[in-house]
């Protein structure tokens, strides 16, 4: 048989097909021997499936034209993907190194803010390279908090984000102490030299969005689900240090130390972690689904940061999550699952202190309260 050009595929609706294969295919990983058959955890699995499907489309047919990027939010409160930091204000846009590019922005009061160009296979495959990573505290800005940023293979002078020619991606991370309060930057991207206008869809750019699209969502259906059952088979329970070789290749930021794991509580159990932060630029500790989704940070309370903590005297932090408020500081929610992952962050710290963990029945919480 005549392999197809990508022209012929879309024209004879192949293309078409083929994405709706690999949709389906990634629905058979939630379907999967080891995953968890608990009926919330089952359809939280088929809408982690959509969700991937609508980020996907957005970042490879509506914003895919490295020549004209735009940054967009493919994570956010409703699309979720590999332990979603509920304090972050995601950005993504795609890039390539052919080209040079920059960012115009007004810093405002976001605590931190950071940008990193990665090569392709950020949260699909695990496997991505970062090419340039660039801090705010770092950065030239002016007395009204304006900047900009170059972003190139070769070095330029000034606030200079590096790209390599393998570069396909830029990801911006805003992370808040307190939500309620703080602006994020105001950023936009540019090509240097382009006109800004994506080129018109062809039959080709629609092939080849629809392939990568499909990738993406096959690619993180089975690398966190497969995080998650590594975790569940080693760890339950107990917070361990992340391969930092691991969080990079999947878009992790240099700064942070990661700590994900898999926490299972019976209805009358809660897991106990305490730690005592070091100095750092923040911290925080979130509880996720099965999928590695955050859970619904909007209307409960399922993590906890170095601002919103309550602190002993002696500067330590006792996190304690139960199916029930025990009345107890630092309470995070379950939000009506028995089981999931969980990830505890050091941003930018002096040490990286082990947090310990223990489970205890609910009937011990109130010997706890200080």
């Amino acid at each position: 048989m005549t392999e197809q050009s990508p022209r012929e595929r879309l024209m004879t609706g192949r293309s078409w097909e083929e994405f709706c294969d690999a949709i389906k295919s990634a629905g058979q990983t939630i379907l999967a021997d080891g995953s968890p058959t608990d009926p919330l955890d089952r359809a939280e699995g088929f809408r982690y499936v959509t969700r991937l499907a609508r980020t996907a489309l957005e970042a490879f047919i509506e914003h895919a034209d490295p020549a004209a990027p735009v940054l967009n939010r493919p994570v956010h409160e409703t699309a979720k993907i590999g332990a979603d930091n509920p304090d972050n204000y995601y950005q993504h846009a795609n890039i390539s190194g052919a080209y040079e590019y920059r960012i115009r922005g007004k810093r405002n009061t976001i605590h931190y803010l950071d940008f990193g160009t990665q090569s392709p296979g950020v949260a699909s495959t695990g496997d991505s390279e970062q090419g340039g990573h660039l801090d705010a505290k770092d950065m030239q800005i002016g007395p009204d908090g304006r900047f900009e940023i170059v972003l190139s293979c070769e070095p330029k002078p000034g606030n200079w984000l590096r790209m390599t020619p393998q570069t396909t991606a830029l990801i911006v991370r805003q992370t808040h102490l307190d939500r309620s309060k703080e602006i994020p930057a105001e950023l936009v991207i540019e090509r240097i030299g382009g006109s800004g206008r994506p080129a018109l869809l062809t039959p080709e750019a629609m092939d080849a969005g629809l392939k990568q699209a499909a990738g993406m969502v096959v690619g993180c259906t089975a690398l966190f689900s497969n995080w998650a059952k590594g975790f569940r088979d080693k760890h339950v329970n107990q917070l361990p240090k992340f391969d930092d070789s691991i969080s990079m290749g999947a878009g992790g930021d240099p700064n942070i130390c990661y700590y994900h794991s898999y926490w299972q509580l019976a209805p009358d159990e809660a897991l106990v972690i305490e730690a005592t932060p070091p100095e750092c630029e923040s911290w925080n500790f979130q509880l996720d689904n099965h999928w590695m989704e955050s859970l619904d940070y909007r209307y409960y309370t399922i993590h906890v940061n170095k601002h919103t903590a309550v602190y002993a005297k002696d500067g330590s932090v006792r996190i304690v999550v139960a199916h029930d408020d025990p009345g107890l500081p630092n309470w995070i929610n379950t939000v009506g699952h028995a089981q999931g992952t969980m990830c505890f962050r050091w941003i930018r710290a002096a040490s990286h202190p082990q947090p310990t963990t223990r489970v205890v029945k609910t009937s011990e919480l109130a010997g706890l309260a200080r």
